[in-house]
């Protein structure tokens, strides 16, 4: 394994989207890392209800720092290239925290679920994700 670290600040500078949309990082781990998205009316859809495509990118900003944090020997970062989500229930307050582990380290791609739950640790969603991994040109 490559053996990158970062703090939870250089997470979210890693990733200039995640603070636009008020991402935190609260724990930055290769066998875990998580984040909060506080709900807000500016992220929501009909009815109150947290959209869907900021819970994606919630899930997808933590995701992508597990991967980074187990790149193999050699990689220099990752890409998204799928995703599939299971929503379960919506989230009209509070914020949503996401738990992203790997599943699979490769030396091409990298696995990760992240599980999605609300302030009051119910499960909202559950998203896997497989990251390629980039090698220098």
């Amino acid at each position: 394994m490559a053996g990158f670290t970062l703090t939870t600040d250089q997470a979210l500078e890693s990733m200039p989207f995640c603070g636009l949309m008020g991402v935190e990082f609260t724990v930055v781990d290769a066998a875990e890392v998580r984040a909060r998205l506080p709900w807000s009316p500016e992220r929501c859809t009909i009815g109150g209800v947290m959209h869907g495509g900021a819970l994606m990118a919630l899930a997808d900003g933590a995701g992508a720092v597990v991967a980074f944090l187990n790149l193999p020997d050699g990689g220099v970062g990752t890409t998204t290239v799928s995703s599939s989500t299971n929503f379960l229930r919506g989230v009209r307050d509070g914020h949503v925290e996401a738990i992203s582990t790997p599943l699979h380290t490769g030396r091409t791609t990298i696995v990760v679920e992240t599980t999605l739950v609300d302030a009051a640790g119910k499960q909202i969603a559950k998203v896997t994700q497989t990251q390629a991994v980039l090698r220098p040109s």
